[in-house]
């Protein structure tokens, strides 16, 4: 982002704006999907009890840390000037050979 001798523009603020949007979606979204795999189960065959209060826990439990890593990964990608999916140290070109 910025070379951080002034404010961001217009055009970085949106740019991380939607970079954040998109890393708390995707995380949710992966949250859910993990969460579903691990808990559904419950929802679909009649388990023991014990199985049925711990696949719930479980689900939570790997969820939540999948969908924190998840987030901070997008959001540190998006920082290293350079990386994938960076914005183009040169505005207006998008491949840093041009």
């Amino acid at each position: 982002m910025g070379t951080g001798t002034g404010p961001r523009t217009q055009a970085e603020r949106d740019a991380l704006t939607i970079e954040i949007g998109y890393a708390v979606l995707s995380a949710a979204f992966l949250g859910a999907v993990v969460f579903g795999v691990i808990a559904g189960p419950v929802l679909v065959w009649h388990l023991p009890r014990a199985v049925e209060e711990t696949l719930p826990t479980a689900g939570l439990g790997v969820a939540v840390p999948l969908a924190v890593i998840r987030m901070v990964h997008v959001l540190w990608r998006f920082a290293r000037p350079g990386a994938p999916g960076a914005q183009p140290s040169r505005p207006g070109r998008t491949n840093p050979d041009s």
